[in-house]
């Protein structure tokens, strides 16, 4: 199958489409499947496809995800198939899907030996738009006519060892939110401070308290990351703003130190704005919640691996990753487990690679056979256990 799932890799990665409105993806993941035994359903409110296998004996059903969409990123990795249509596949998730469809043949082989069924989730908006969420709205969980037992998900990482698995029990990846806020002030000429309400101080200032929070509120075993990416004021040097903006994202491992955090960055930012005489307006908005392996489902999801493909394959994460994930939603539904594979080039250094995201990241083709298997490999052995 591997020049098969290249070929539609490619043809993703040319395409790459946006949030929740991925129409042609959409398309080539139906034509993908075009054939197969499944029941195949799309989504409403976004260019989603959920597919349902039914076992050839009686069992439960299980969940295999993949996510479709791409970024608002433009393509640098000189590669002959690049996206030219100011969009780019910087996660791999053409990657996921393609291995996810590759899955769906496998099964289908062997659809008569299956002891359940199996739901394949092909879904958009993960990059920031809770697509997951969506889904869970419409009802993907109940797509086999009862809740999956265990749900698994893949995600590719370009500057990871070439055919490495990892993952870990409990937290893999961190909850996200975002912090918005606006600083009020009283505009009026740089010459004379004075006369006016100086937002731009009162920012900084909040900028380097949120940083000093997150040494001094919070333990240091359960951590926070706090990382103002926007900040925006003024027009020019020798005028006063009347307002100062800035935002951040703001990343937990656990529900306790997402809900507390939430709390105090608001109580920080207004107390400095009165300090200030200044009025700040402050919006925390929670995305995604904490990603956590079930134990169990984590130990077979390694196992399986280390069967399947050796010992040296697979390592075991230490620390979660500051990332954030909307398979968590899932994850909070259903006990399961997300796993990273390493799509480095064969033969090149992980560590001086561009990471996810990057204009020139590249992930290499040669993975997929792998992906497909391993999702096909978790489907089979957990429906029959």
């Amino acid at each position: 199958m591997a020049p098969e799932l290249v070929r539609l890799r490619r043809d993703l990665h040319r395409i790459p489409e946006l949030a929740f409105d991925l129409p042609r993806t959409q398309e080539r993941v139906l034509q993908a499947l075009a054939g197969l035994p499944l029941e195949v359903s799309q989504g409403s409110a976004l260019s989603s496809v959920t597919a349902v296998l039914r076992g050839g004996r009686p069992g439960p059903a299980v969940l295999l995800r993949a996510d479709m969409d791409g970024l608002p990123v433009i393509e640098k990795a000189p590669l002959p198939f690049a996206a030219d249509n100011g969009a780019m596949h910087a996660c791999g998730h053409d990657l996921h899907t393609t291995m996810l469809a590759g899955a769906a043949h496998l099964l289908a082989a062997r659809r008569e030996q299956l002891q359940g069924d199996v739901i394949f989730m092909f879904q958009p908006g993960e990059e920031g738009f809770d697509g997951a969420g969506a889904m869970l709205a419409e009802g993907v969980l109940d797509a086999a006519g009862r809740r999956p037992v265990a749900a698994y998900a893949l995600h590719v990482a370009s500057a990871m060892p070439h055919g490495e698995f990892g993952s870990r029990r409990g937290p893999i990846m961190a909850a996200s939110g975002a912090l918005n806020v606006t600083v009020h002030g009283a505009g009026g000429h740089g010459s004379v401070p004075h006369r006016a309400k100086d937002p731009i101080p009162a920012a900084c200032e909040m900028i380097t308290a949120l940083q000093t929070m997150v040494t001094r509120r919070f333990d240091v075993f359960d951590p926070v990351v706090v990382t103002v990416g926007l900040l925006q004021a003024g027009t020019q040097r020798n005028i006063i703003p009347e307002t100062a903006h800035f935002e951040a994202t703001v990343r937990t491992f656990s529900a306790e130190a997402q809900s507390r955090v939430a709390d105090t960055v608001v109580e920080l930012v207004r107390a400095i704005a009165a300090a200030h005489g200044l009025r700040a307006e402050v919006d925390f908005l929670p995305q995604y919640p904490v990603t956590v392996n079930n134990e169990a489902e984590t130990d077979f999801l390694t196992d399986t691996v280390r069967e399947v493909f050796g010992e040296e394959r697979f390592q075991p994460m230490p620390n979660p990753m500051t990332g954030s994930e909307d398979f968590s939603r899932i994850l909070d539904a259903v006990p399961g487990s997300f796993a990273w594979l390493g799509a480095a080039p064969k033969g090149s250094d992980p560590d001086n690679l561009p990471l996810n995201h990057s204009p020139y990241a590249e992930f290499d083709d040669a993975v997929l056979p792998d992906g497909a298997a391993l999702y096909a490999e978790l489907a089979t052995r957990r429906l029959a256990a």
